[in-house]
């Protein structure tokens, strides 16, 4: 965390100082705002929190609740998931108040008495290490309480306005506020114009109704209790997430909850009828805790206290396209509204996905919004959003299709005692959020010189790894300063030449700060420090023993600040003890990252192919919008 290069900060460093909508920022919802998120759910709040972000862009929430939410339904939090918090500054925080999982245990019918359970086997929950971070299990209120004191800490002091139900919307084919949308508040009704509206009200969206789109997909038939409880067992694991086969009485998936006491069991409730109507959701407690003994047997629960509970069928639906611009019409006009999350894909919830995927739902197109209304990009941006997070929503669905069936399933369809275990472990990488992989677009460049950085493949995030900062030799994950600051990070590795020989990485530097095709200087506004828009990053070869700062070219010491302090921590060295070039694969000739502002990596480029970058970044902010240099 930085801070003082505005002066001296004696309080909370986590809050930002106000700009722009945020000085003075109207308590009553106004008329007029750039952009209005409906919902206050994940996708709506890491919206508003990475809006925040932008105070130059009026934006506003509203949510039909009168208040925060209490209790939450989700409550896995996946590892890519716990990245992000750390891009918006709380993953430390969280981390300490949730339950980690780092095992699962699998029980099944016992062979010699099979109306009783055994444990069958254990699995590590991530036995590769796909990521630093942990796998959590916390309450979804906690998670939407720390987006919401990102936005209230950002320049923008974004608050959401509660109480506002909304009604419908209305796109006018011009004009500068073309969303005409409809709220409702304690029987007064108003019109709010917003250049762009996010949908985030959930399966039952009324913003998905208003642009005409429809959730398609099956109903699998099979209906699950869940119940977060307070009880007293004898079964062994009852602090161990646990997934649990019996005989003929169904199956549990056991999730333990933060705070040592709590739980979560989603209990199978078998079969249900086409003609059933919903009648299973009248399953009554006392039903849902028989089932759940009769599949623990020998073992006994009895429940306390019961914190929440809910009668659920399993859902695959996903809508066509997740903003208002039909298909044919692509690029022919811009898109205004946008659906996320619920309101564009639903599942099962014993994935763990529901949250996890609403939240990069959210952030991919507020970052998006900001970009184009804070003039860095061109509408066509847009674009992108329904075009990437579509096919991520069928992946899941497709994923989770194959996992709950296998949960329904009895022990004897399985074949193989150890499928379900198998599978949990082969498919470790998809449920932890860490498999998305976007397409070349205009984002997204193509592979040709990915085997610069193979580690780093483009289209999927940016995986961090350990390395020493130089001017201070703390060791540190070089992903984790990428904060969601709205800022395009590129990483320059360097090359290492023979003492005397021209030095590839000294050129980019030179070029990076002096040239007119530099994005850098094509596309900063006069006025901004110079990496406002841009984070440019060096990781040397050698030890950071071995040189000093003084021999650092100056983009990579920006002065920064109304001080204009010089900036000292984008200089790293490698790890002695675990050299990022090897374990990301990158070339000794050196290589540049380009990871966009929501860590996926979008290019890999030798140092010399300064053309290149320039290209790229002219497609995504416009070559019209170079500065005059």
């Amino acid at each position: 965390m930085q801070f003082h290069h505005h002066g001296y900060v004696s309080g909370d460093p986590r809050v930002q100082p106000a700009a722009g909508t945020g000085i003075d920022r109207p308590a009553e919802l106004p008329d007029e705002v750039d952009v209005l998120i409906v919902g206050s759910g994940p996708a709506g709040m890491i919206a508003a929190a990475q809006l925040a972000q932008f105070p130059n862009i009026v934006t506003r929430v509203v949510e039909r609740r009168g208040g925060r939410l209490e209790i939450g339904q989700a409550d896995g939090i996946q590892a890519r998931s716990v990245e992000t918090f750390q891009a918006f500054g709380f993953a430390n925080r969280i981390i300490e108040e949730a339950y980690r999982i780092t095992e699962m245990c699998f029980w099944g019918p016992d062979p010699e008495h099979p109306e009783n359970i055994v444990r069958t086997s254990r699995a590590p929950d991530d036995p590769t290490g796909i990521s630093e971070f942990p796998h959590l299990i916390v309450n979804q209120a906690r998670v939407l309480d720390y987006f919401a004191e990102a936005a209230r800490n950002a320049p923008a002091r974004l608050e959401p306005d509660y109480g506002w139900e909304f009604v419908t919307l209305d796109v006018a084919e011009r004009g500068e506020h073309p969303v005409a949308v409809a709220l409702r508040r304690e029987g007064e009704q108003r019109t709010v114009r917003a250049k762009y509206v996010i949908g985030c009200d959930g399966a039952r969206s009324r913003v998905r109704e208003a642009i005409g789109r429809e959730l398609v997909g099956d109903q699998a038939n099979h209906a699950w209790g869940v119940m977060d409880v307070l009880a007293e067992t004898d079964f062994p694991d009852i602090r161990t997430k646990c997934a649990i086969q019996s005989h003929d009485g169904g199956s549990i998936l056991h999730i333990p909850r933060e705070g040592n006491h709590l739980f979560r069991m989603y209990v199978d409730l078998g079969e249900v009828s086409a003609d059933d109507h919903g009648k299973v959701r009248e399953t009554t407690q006392e039903e849902v805790e028989a089932r759940a003994n009769r599949i623990l047997h020998p073992y006994t629960l009895t429940v306390k206290h019961v914190g929440w509970r809910s009668v659920y069928e399993v859902g695959h639906r996903l809508a066509d396209k997740f903003d208002d611009v039909p298909a044919e019409l692509v690029g022919t006009r811009t898109p205004r509204v946008f659906i996320t999350g619920d309101a564009c894909h639903t599942h099962s919830a014993k994935a763990g996905q529901g949250m996890n995927v609403s939240i990069q739902d959210g952030w991919n197109i507020a970052w998006k919004l900001g970009h184009v209304l804070d003039g860095r990009a061109p509408e066509s941006l847009l674009d992108t959003y329904s075009a990437e997070r579509q096919v991520i929503a069928q992946n899941l669905i497709d994923f989770d299709r194959e996992w709950s069936s296998m949960m329904a399933a009895k022990p004897e369809e399985l074949g193989d005692p150890t499928a379900l275990a198998d599978f949990y472990v082969k498919t470790a990488e998809f449920p932890a959020g860490l498999m998305t992989r976007y397409e070349p677009s205009l984002i997204t460049g193509e592979t040709a010189h990915q085997g610069r950085a193979s580690g780093f493949p483009i289209g999927k995030r940016f995986k961090s790894h350990p390395v020493i900062r130089v001017c201070d030799a703390n060791p540190v994950h070089l992903g984790h300063h990428h904060r969601a600051d709205g800022r395009w990070r590129i990483y320059v590795f360097a090359d290492r030449p023979a003492p005397g020989s021209p030095s590839r990485t000294a050129d980019f530097a030179e070029w990076i700060i002096t040239s007119p095709q530099s994005p850098v200087v094509a596309h900063t506004p006069e006025g901004l420090d110079v990496d406002a828009w841009f984070d440019v990053k060096v990781i040397y070869q050698q030890d950071h023993a071995e040189f000093d700062l003084g021999s650092v070219p100056r983009a990579f010491l920006p002065k920064v600040g109304p001080y204009q302090c010089v900036d000292y921590e984008k200089v790293y060295a490698t790890d002695p003890a675990d050299d990022v070039f090897d374990a990301r694969g990158i070339d000794r000739d050196g290589a540049l990252v380009v990871v966009r502002p929501d860590h996926y990596v979008s290019h890999v480029l030798p140092l010399e192919d300064t053309d290149e970058l320039a290209a790229f970044f002219d497609r995504i902010m416009g070559a019209s919008s170079r500065v005059a240099v």
